[in-house]
């Protein structure tokens, strides 16, 4: 069942998120009907997609929220992962790997179903930010999830409305590899597969710090040294600005995110440890 009772401060967050929702999708509204940006409605199929795959999942499986948010959570990285790859693989048979990370193509290039996939995601985090706020997944004064989710809208949708950097955020969608370990730990665990001890626990686990340093750490930094060492390419303008808050923002929920990640693998590890001290 989902939460009933919310703080005033998470009150308030909802409301400040959910407005600045509800904004971001009168602007995509308004660039596909009044701007007749057609391509943009492949955000709007991205959401839909998204919701449905809720939709089942809440009939077939479970009707508890936050096994169905985590589920679809799961279904997006799964996808973008996939895709993210792909657009990599053929793009450096297409031109070599040399030239695919040269700054005119990462800025003003956009590499074959780039524009498309970033649309799709686009559109999952204004799902996922729309189903956190409905059924409360969230908590605190500043939410870390709803924050993250709205650095993502804004820097997509800009750079999907002005075409640029689009395939700066191709690369920083390589995140996603490790999410599908995020959101596998959390459906094995509310399944209630606990068992640290366990062969299959303990191979997620290593997969999952593998992939937290190779596909969120390493490729995070790597993209934010990229644009300070090609700063001067850029032209003067936001592109440049809002990619480093944007990165800026990424790293700092990485640093985060990896001492959560850390915390809850001391907790599996030892859980008799854990219940003596909730005893206590």
């Amino acid at each position: 069942m989902p939460r009933t009772y919310q703080s005033s401060s998470s009150d308030k967050a909802g409301t400040f998120f959910f407005a600045t929702l509800v904004l971001w999708f009168v602007s995509v509204l308004f660039e596909i009907v009044f701007n007749k940006r057609r391509e943009l409605l492949y955000v709007v199929a991205g959401g839909c997609f998204y919701q449905i795959a809720n939709w089942v999942i809440r009939v077939r499986v479970s009707r508890d929220p936050l096994f169905v948010n985590t589920s679809v959570s799961l279904l997006h990285s799964t996808i973008t992962s996939t895709s993210v790859v792909f657009i990599l693989v053929n793009q450096w048979l297409r031109t070599g790997f040399k030239r695919m990370f040269d700054h005119t193509q990462l800025v003003e290039g956009t590499w074959p179903w780039a524009y498309q996939a970033l649309c799709f995601s686009c559109g999952y985090f204004a799902y996922d930010q729309w189903d956190m706020l409905h059924y409360h997944l969230y908590s605190g004064v500043i939410p870390a999830i709803l924050m993250h989710h709205l650095i993502l809208l804004i820097c997509f949708t800009l750079a999907l409305y002005r075409h640029v950097t689009v395939n700066y955020l191709i690369l920083t969608l390589i995140c996603e590899l490790h999410s599908i370990f995020l959101h596998v730990r959390k459906v094995r665990r509310m399944v209630g597969v606990r068992d640290a001890k366990s062969k299959v626990v303990k191979v997620e686990w290593v997969l999952n710090w593998i992939m937290f340093v190779l596909a969120r750490i390493i490729s995070h930094v790597l993209i934010t040294v990229k644009l300070i060492k090609d700063a001067y390419k850029f032209e003067k303008g936001v592109e440049w600005p809002l990619a480093m808050f944007g990165m800026a923002g990424m790293n700092l929920l990485n640093a985060f995110l990896g001492i959560d990640l850390f915390n809850a693998f001391k907790r599996e590890k030892n859980p008799q440890q854990n219940n003596q001290k909730r005893r206590e």
